[in-house]
């Protein structure tokens, strides 16, 4: 990663690991062919015709020779919610250092650091089987606080390996949202997906529910990828658990992995397939990947959006 999540874990707060993850992206940034591509954390604005006199940062126009007004925290161009699956199969982790649930947080965590540098308003919605928060977007530094209060939660329970069942229902969260969010915004969903195949229908059917009601969207699909993707394991025997339902099936992966490749692609597609129908952008995380194409993912949406 960025910086290794076993350096990121002894950074004190999450604030802090968000921010350090995001300067070591932007410092990638200017290093890769995305040299041109700008991340602007601007202070200020261009004054437009009709902006109160009062706001003009006169020290900027001594510098500049332009009108420059000044932002402020309750100023926002963007509003944007992040749904955030903390069912039980995102505790997962066999290869990697981190759960899938603890790289989503981080990936919130910087993505909401992001949002608040460039004056955009966040709001959180963690969900599994319900909706368990529903923190509305704003831009202020307060608010920011709340929301990281509510990420660091999420840790606190991942780092006790809660052992509580937490099922998946996708659809009707993202149905709910779809109801609920009165202003056209950017909703960006965090999940593993996992669910039972004949679900996979709702849950396309919810996301057309969410650009039917003029909302922008983001989907991550999150997993480790070689275990859950690939089912890269040694070739012996493996009691796999549904962290869900308590099942177990013992398998030897040798004698199923072309066959679970072959699946995990087909509902892959499936998914991609229906984003691009439905204008909806997609895009694949490994817990074991960086976070930089996640996030250069949401800047270019972002930056489509104006």
């Amino acid at each position: 990663m960025i910086l290794e999540p076993g350096i990121l874990s002894k950074l004190s707060s999450l604030e802090l690991r968000a921010k350090k993850i995001v300067e070591g992206f932007i410092s990638g940034l200017h290093k890769s062919p995305f040299h041109g591509f700008s991340v602007e954390f601007a202070e200020h604005r261009p004054y437009n015709p009709g902006d109160d006199f009062k706001h003009i940062d006169w020290k900027v126009y001594a510098k500049k020779e332009r009108f420059y007004v000044k932002q402020y925290e309750e100023e926002t161009n963007l509003r944007a919610y992040v749904m955030l699956d903390t069912s039980s199969s995102m505790l997962f982790k066999h290869f990697g250092e981190w759960t899938k649930l603890r790289y989503g947080i981080h990936y919130a965590a910087s993505l909401m650091y992001m949002m608040h540098r460039q004056r955009d308003a966040c709001g959180l919605i963690p969900f599994n089987s319900q909706i368990d928060a529903f923190i509305p977007a704003k831009s202020t530094y307060a608010h920011l606080r709340q929301i990281y209060t509510e990420l660091e939660r999420e840790l606190i329970r991942e780092e006790k390996n809660a052992p509580e069942k937490r099922k998946t229902a996708s659809a009707r969260a993202i149905h709910e949202v779809a109801e609920r969010l009165s202003h056209r915004s950017l909703v960006i969903i965090i999940t593993d997906l996992f669910e039972n195949m004949d679900e996979h229908e709702e849950i396309i059917s919810a996301l057309k529910h969410l650009r039917h009601r003029k909302h922008e969207v983001l989907l991550f699909n999150v997993l480790e990828k070689k275990s859950e993707r690939d089912l890269d394991f040694p070739d012996r025997r493996f009691v796999f658990e549904d962290m869900e339902q308590d099942e177990e099936v013992e398998v030897l992966p040798a004698q199923v992995r072309e066959d679970y490749q072959k699946k995990v692609e087909e509902y892959t597609k499936k998914f991609r397939m229906a984003c691009s129908e439905f204008e909806i952008d997609f895009a694949e995380m490994d817990t074991q990947g960086q976070f930089d194409q996640a996030l250069l993912a949401y800047l270019i949406k972002r930056k489509r959006l104006g």
